[in-house]
């Protein structure tokens, strides 16, 4: 059974909680968003694979997880990336951000969402369990098509896609 780290506002840590139980209540819970850019500048991105308790098969930021109870945002996001994407590489912190959204199911992920970038030319090797594919695309590409298909992507890609590319 996985848990989620609860937090408060200032991302102080006030508890731990089943994870299906924090998206059904929803309790606020750290989570992280990686964004994987290429020596292009075109950003990495990954399709959840059509298995996903939620949001499956939609397009969405390179990676994105919880980390467990204990466990830094380095260690998490470095895990994660390897054990979603295959790839490793020097990744850092560049802003957060919370939101509260429905993610279909009856699920409602309300996160505190640390945002990390990386930069990688490394094929990924995906795991199938977590990914169903994936594909490079420069930003103005990606902005064009979730105006025109907002459908076919994450609520939280949505909501943190403009700031990302502030900070590029």
């Amino acid at each position: 059974m996985e848990h989620v780290v609860l937090v408060d506002e200032k991302d102080t840590q006030i508890g731990i909680m089943e994870k299906m139980a924090a998206h059904i209540v929803p309790r606020l819970h750290r989570a992280f968003s990686i964004f994987i850019f290429n020596s292009k500048g075109e950003m990495l991105l990954q399709q959840r694979a059509l298995t996903k308790y939620h949001s499956p098969g939609l397009w969405t930021n390179t990676c994105c997880s919880h980390p467990r109870n204990g466990e830094t945002l380095a260690q998490a996001t470095a895990r994660r990336l390897k054990e979603e994407m295959g790839l490793s590489c020097d990744m850092h912190e560049v802003f957060t951000f919370i939101y509260k959204a429905p993610v279909g199911l009856g699920l409602i992920e309300h996160e505190f969402d640390h945002v990390w970038f990386g930069q990688c030319d490394t094929t990924p090797t995906i795991n199938t369990d977590e990914v169903a594919s994936f594909k490079y695309m420069n930003l103005d590409d990606i902005a064009t098509d979730m105006k025109d298909h907002p459908e076919q992507y994450t609520e939280w890609f949505k909501i943190s896609f403009e700031e990302v590319r502030k900070h590029i």
